[in-house]
């Protein structure tokens, strides 16, 4: 074995808030064996954090009919189930199931209640 330190890991970081950015940079600094990378520079990882709408204002509106998918969502109910509860075609069903997908940024059904309940906008 070497006596030589293993080289620095050097990361990078991709976040969106300034401060939030200023804040780790700082934090990670003082990690032994950890190194910021310098623009343009060859990383072995990256700590990316974006905003969670293409506003980057942190917000984002549901009708009140979406809420109420959504809280149809979150106690695991099928399309047909969101439409006999509120009165609704299945089609439309689907549609707000789908709107509420793109507004959460989700990929599924259940990425949308985990997403909702994370913001706050539902609780479990």
């Amino acid at each position: 074995m070497s006596d030589e330190p293993a080289p620095d890991i050097v990361i990078s970081l991709e976040i969106d808030d300034p401060a939030l950015a200023d804040r780790l940079a700082t934090l990670l600094g003082g990690v032994a064996g950890l190194r910021l990378a310098a623009p343009g520079e060859q990383t072995a990882a990256a700590i990316v954090a974006r905003s969670r709408d293409p506003a980057g204002n942190g917000e984002f509106e549901l009708t009140p009919r979406e809420l109420d998918v959504l809280a149809l969502l979150a106690e695991g109910a099928s399309n047909k189930m969101i439409a006999q509860r509120l009165g609704i075609s299945v089609h439309t069903a689907k549609f707000h199931v789908g709107s509420l997908l793109d507004k959460l940024d989700a990929t599924g059904r259940t990425d949308a209640v985990a997403h909702a309940a994370r913001r706050g906008v539902i609780n479990l």
